[in-house]
Protein backbone atom coordinates (compact mmCIF):
# COMPACT_ATOMS: atom_id res chain seq x y z
CA UNK A 1 0.00 0.00 0.00
CA UNK A 2 2.49 2.50 0.31
CA UNK A 3 3.46 1.88 -3.02
CA UNK A 4 0.22 2.77 -4.26
CA UNK A 5 0.10 6.14 -1.73
CA UNK A 6 3.27 7.03 -3.00
CA UNK A 7 2.06 6.98 -6.71
CA UNK A 8 -1.44 8.03 -6.10
CA UNK A 9 0.75 11.26 -4.53
CA UNK A 10 2.90 11.76 -7.72
CA UNK A 11 -0.16 11.49 -9.51
CA UNK A 12 -2.20 13.89 -7.93
CA UNK A 13 0.50 16.46 -7.29
CA UNK A 14 1.37 16.33 -11.10
CA UNK A 15 -2.54 17.32 -11.51
CA UNK A 16 -2.32 19.82 -9.03
CA UNK A 17 0.98 21.35 -10.90
CA UNK A 18 -0.63 21.83 -14.15
CA UNK A 19 -4.05 23.32 -13.32
CA UNK A 20 -2.28 25.68 -11.31
CA UNK A 21 -0.01 26.54 -13.97
CA UNK A 22 -2.70 26.50 -16.37
CA UNK A 23 -4.77 29.33 -14.24
CA UNK A 24 -1.68 30.91 -12.31
CA UNK A 25 0.58 31.49 -15.59
CA UNK A 26 -1.85 34.12 -17.76
CA UNK A 27 -2.01 36.47 -14.88
CA UNK A 28 1.35 36.92 -15.15
CA UNK A 29 1.10 37.02 -18.48
CA UNK A 30 2.80 34.02 -19.47
CA UNK A 31 0.74 31.53 -22.04
CA UNK A 32 1.97 28.43 -22.27
CA UNK A 33 0.10 25.48 -25.24
CA UNK A 34 -1.24 22.35 -22.60
CA UNK A 35 1.64 20.06 -24.29
CA UNK A 36 4.08 23.00 -22.68
CA UNK A 37 2.14 22.91 -19.25
CA UNK A 38 2.07 19.03 -19.35
CA UNK A 39 5.99 19.09 -19.57
CA UNK A 40 6.46 21.62 -17.43
CA UNK A 41 4.57 20.02 -14.63
CA UNK A 42 6.56 16.95 -15.31
CA UNK A 43 9.75 18.49 -14.47
CA UNK A 44 8.99 19.98 -11.09
CA UNK A 45 7.34 16.68 -10.34
CA UNK A 46 10.44 15.08 -10.80
CA UNK A 47 12.44 17.89 -9.28
CA UNK A 48 10.05 17.45 -6.37
CA UNK A 49 10.93 13.39 -6.11
CA UNK A 50 14.31 13.58 -6.20
CA UNK A 51 13.88 16.36 -3.15
CA UNK A 52 11.84 14.45 -1.54
CA UNK A 53 13.88 11.40 -1.43
CA UNK A 54 17.13 13.54 -0.71
CA UNK A 55 15.47 14.83 2.36
CA UNK A 56 14.14 11.54 3.41
CA UNK A 57 17.85 10.02 3.01
CA UNK A 58 19.13 12.91 5.24
CA UNK A 59 16.79 12.75 7.80
CA UNK A 60 17.00 9.05 7.77
CA UNK A 61 20.61 8.93 8.34
CA UNK A 62 20.37 11.75 10.80
CA UNK A 63 18.18 9.23 12.82
CA UNK A 64 20.72 6.72 12.43
CA UNK A 65 23.71 8.64 13.82
CA UNK A 66 21.57 10.09 16.50
CA UNK A 67 19.96 6.69 17.91
CA UNK A 68 24.04 5.39 17.55
CA UNK A 69 24.73 8.36 19.78
CA UNK A 70 22.53 7.69 22.23
CA UNK A 71 23.30 3.74 22.61
CA UNK A 72 27.08 4.30 23.02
Amino acid sequence: MSLVEAVTNVLVGYGVAVTTQWVVFPLFGLHATLQENLLIGLIFTAVSLVRSYVLRRVFEALRVRQLSGNSG
